[in-house]
């Protein structure tokens, strides 16, 4: 007996009409909530700054804040910061995977971030995700190796070179502290 035949199976065109903060994968609903915290919010911030310092020589790959990832038409993720290289041509949600992805984590997001959201990046052929703990100052580096994360570096002060598709960048990890 299969409980899941039973649950709704949401679409783009669902979520496009709720209020509030949602993600949707695999037409299964998540609520983004509660609001992200203050320390979530300003390392947030603080990676978007430091990416944008190391992306300053790299003009096809740019930050990108919040926004909708469109994967397939029941699945919508928002990731907390990424890097996007090459065109983007819908103005509505991005619809082609990022190259790195930060994901900044909480008690209440943790789970689906580490497992879920890993394995849905994975198979979107997101080449770096970074698991970023404030609590205890540290990022862990995955990248994507024939088909599954491994986990390369953890990070607390230190700068780390990922490798894009279209240039070399260095971010500063001590930077998301301040």
């Amino acid at each position: 007996m299969g409980i899941p035949k039973y649950l709704p199976h949401y679409t783009y065109e669902d979520y496009k009409h709720w209020e509030g903060r949602w993600e949707l994968i695999q037409g299964i609903p998540f609520a983004m909530s509660p609001q992200p915290s203050f320390q979530h919010q300003r390392v947030s911030q603080r990676i978007a700054y430091e990416l944008e310092r190391a992306l300053e020589g790299c003009t096809r790959c740019r930050t990108v804040l919040p926004v909708d990832w469109k994967i397939a038409e029941d699945t919508v993720v928002q990731t907390d910061n990424m890097v996007v290289c090459g065109e983007v041509t819908n103005p509505s949600y991005l619809d082609k995977p990022p190259v790195l992805v930060f994901e900044v984590l909480s008690p209440s997001t943790e789970q689906k971030d580490r497992l879920l959201k890993a394995e849905l990046y994975a198979s979107q052929g997101v080449k770096y995700y970074v698991l970023v703990e404030p609590q205890v100052q540290q990022a862990e580096v995955l990248e994507l190796e024939r088909g599954e994360y491994q986990k390369v570096a953890v990070l607390h002060d230190q700068k780390w070179r990922f490798d894009l598709e279209e240039c070399q960048i260095e971010v500063d990890f001590s930077g998301f502290w301040k």
